[in-house]
C-alpha cells in the first residue's frame, strides 16, 4: 500500500468519525429533534454515503463524502424545513378548529339558557 492510499484511507476514516461524533453530540444536546433537524441529519448521512461511493469510483472517497455530506445536509434541511412549515400550519389549523368548536358549544349553551328563560 503506497503512502497516498494510506493518507486517503486516514482522511476517509476521519470524515466518518467526525460525522458520527457530530450526530452523537447533536443527540446529546437535549430535547427532541425537529422535523427540520431530522431532514438535515438524514440528508447528511445519505449525502455522505452517496458522495463516498461516487468519490471511491474516482479515487477520492473523502472528498466525495465531504461534498456529499454538505449537499445532503443542505437538501435535507430544505426538505425538513418545508415539512416543518406544513406541520406548523396543520397545528395552527387544528388549534383554530378547537377554538371554533369551543365557541359553538358556548353559544349553544347560551341559547339553551335563553330558551329556558323564555319558557318561564
Amino acid at each position: 500500500m503506497n503512502c497516498y492510499s494510506h493518507v486517503r484511507k486516514t482522511i476517509s476514516q476521519a470524515v466518518v468519525s467526525l460525522g458520527f461524533l457530530a450526530l452523537f453530540l447533536a443527540g446529546c444536546a437535549g430535547g427532541n429533534f425537529t422535523t427540520r433537524e431530522k431532514g438535515a441529519a438524514i440528508g447528511a448521512l445519505g449525502g455522505a454515503s452517496v458522495g463516498g461511493l461516487i468519490g471511491s469510483a474516482v479515487r477520492h472517497p473523502a472528498a466525495g463524502a465531504a461534498i456529499g455530506t454538505a449537499l445532503g445536509l443542505g437538501a435535507g434541511a430544505l426538505i425538513g424545513d418545508q415539512l416543518q412549515g406544513r406541520e406548523n400550519q396543520a397545528y395552527d389549523q387544528d388549534r383554530q378548529i378547537n377554538q371554533n368548536e369551543q365557541e359553538l358549544l358556548r353559544q349553544r349553551q347560551e341559547l339553551e339558557q335563553l330558551r329556558q328563560r323564555r319558557e318561564y
